[in-house]
């Protein structure tokens, strides 16, 4: 198992390397990413597909770049792809060997059937979704597969790129209708089965519009994957994009400068294919071939999936900021206590436990990350932890609910200030105080009950708490704790207290 492994993934428009680390098995996150605009393919698609002078160039000055840092940061296994520019280029064998004589490295070209694939291995393993249509809108070619059931049924790849659309028709005299006339006509060669309420968007073109719906709402989370918007809210505001006269007009519609070269033909792609296989929302993904290459490999003993109940980001984050002694049997416990709680406010309360399992789980298994770096303001740096790298097969919801669990104290069920900035991807209030009760009561049993067997029982309006093991340091601090209904606590303790006689 290499360590460290680094993709190297050469498209039409720019040029990534992304170092992943792997901590575990099923344990990775990046240490390194670099981005440059190759745009190796420029002036190619005018000229038969033949790579020109001026791409070939940079190309090169970016690879070697990319080269370099794979050397400094000791990477002991490097991967590197090229899709549609080179796929289509006559003169890619003489490119590639180039590059392997002068670099020494190895580039494989992949069709866009695999292109397709990768992205939607990412995005199954890496998004919260089982069912959907993944686009990946690339310089020459947009890549697609339909995922059914967590697994993927089917890959397209069509001739349609943000590059060769600008080129043939928005760089030339070419109206945007002949472009949409030559889009449909791609699209055709779609199969009828590619027929979806939710596509996942993949690439510049997708992330470029989902930062700016997420500026134009006001969306209080500063996190693009996994970020989810009805397309048919945007609809107007996508064709907006496509008719804009120049860079003045994309600005006041809060597309970023950068983008503003390819961001019109991208739109315009995405808004057929969106038409086409009827999807009414958008998924977006910071997650794409690169990560679907990585993944290949790591989990080539799994079924190229992560096992149920095992999530990466999860995993990842225990890695790294958990201490040895908190193993197996330590979170084995505190889901236990959690399990042997949940029922109990059920039937007592009406709580729904079942609705949300997922985060509370979740919450208890990153408890302790905040203590690795200092015990004080531990749950502060738990949150922060949480916010930022708590990524993978999360919603926004579940992710801001796991974070704001992790940032409550022993004693207080809410922070004003921050459920208010969050407050339309939290838990109504009501809720929330119920969640964040729970956790701190199942850590305060766990941390003072040396794994106790722990019983709960509603007495009327008095909560009595037993265990086969003493509950002293326990008992003190749920008395600090604020509860979320009026009832009573009472711990059953059975300290034996031998004879004295002093």
């Amino acid at each position: 198992m290499a360590k460290r492994t680094a993709i190297i993934d050469i498209g039409s428009n720019s040029g990534r390397l992304v170092i992943y680390e792997r901590s575990s098995r099923y344990g990775f996150h990046i240490i390194c990413e670099q981005k440059s605009k190759v745009r190796i393919g420029e002036g190619a698609y005018l000229q038969n597909g033949m790579l020109q002078p001026v791409g070939i160039e940079r190309a090169y000055k970016a690879l070697a770049s990319f080269v370099e840092t794979i050397s400094k940061y000791r990477v002991q296994k490097t991967i590197a792809i090229a899709t549609s520019a080179l796929r289509d280029a006559p003169n890619a064998p003489q490119f590639i060997e180039w590059i392997r004589k002068h670099l020494g490295l190895n580039i494989k070209v992949i069709d866009g059937n695999k292109e397709a694939y990768y992205g939607a291995l990412a995005a199954s393993n890496l998004l919260p979704f089982d069912d959907g249509i993944t686009i990946d809108i690339g310089g020459g070619s947009s890549d697609m597969a339909l995922i059914r059931s967590g697994r993927i049924v089917e890959t397209c790849s069509l001739d349609i790129g943000t590059v060769r659309i600008k080129e043939l028709f928005f760089d030339t005299s070419g109206s945007i209708r002949e472009a949409r006339k030559y889009i449909d006509n791609e699209l055709g060669k779609l199969p009828p089965s590619f027929v979806n309420a939710l596509a996942i968007g993949i690439g510049g073109t997708a992330r470029t519009l989902g930062k700016a719906v997420m500026k134009r709402t006001e969306y209080p989370l500063d996190k693009l994957h996994a970020y989810r918007y009805p397309y048919t809210r945007e609809q107007n505001y996508f064709e907006s994009i496509i008719n804009a006269r120049n860079s003045d007009d994309l600005e006041s519609l809060m597309i970023q400068s950068d983008r503003h070269d390819t961001i019109r033909e991208g739109t315009l792609i995405l808004a057929q294919i969106l038409q086409k296989i009827r999807a009414k929302e958008i998924l977006t993904s910071g997650v794409g071939v690169r990560e679907g290459v990585f993944l290949r490999d790591m989990l080539r003993h799994s079924s190229r999936k992560f096992p149920e109940g095992t999530n990466p980001s999860i995993v990842s984050i225990r890695d790294r900021f958990v201490t040895i002694t908190k193993g197996r049997s330590f979170m084995k416990h505190r889901i236990r206590v959690l399990h042997t709680l949940l029922p109990v406010f059920e039937k007592k309360f009406g709580f729904d436990s079942q609705k949300y399992r997922f985060e509370m789980e979740s919450a208890l298994r990153l408890s302790n990350v905040g203590t690795r770096l200092t015990i004080y303001k531990a749950n502060q740096h738990a949150f922060y932890i949480a916010m930022h790298d708590l990524n993978y097969r999360f919603t926004h919801s579940q992710m801001i609910t796991v974070a704001a669990l992790l940032r409550m104290g022993k004693s207080s069920l809410l922070k004003k200030s921050l459920y208010q900035v969050y407050k339309p991807l939290l838990p109504p209030k009501s809720d929330f105080k119920v969640l964040s009760f729970i956790h701190s009561l199942v850590i305060a049993l766990h941390e003072n009950s040396k794994e106790a067997d722990i019983h709960f029982e509603f007495k009327g309006d008095t909560l009595i708490i037993s265990a086969d093991k003493p509950l002293h340091h326990a008992r003190e601090a749920l008395m600090k704790l604020e509860k979320p209904y009026d009832f009573e606590i009472l711990v059953d303790e059975s300290t034996v207290i031998p004879e004295y006689d002093f």
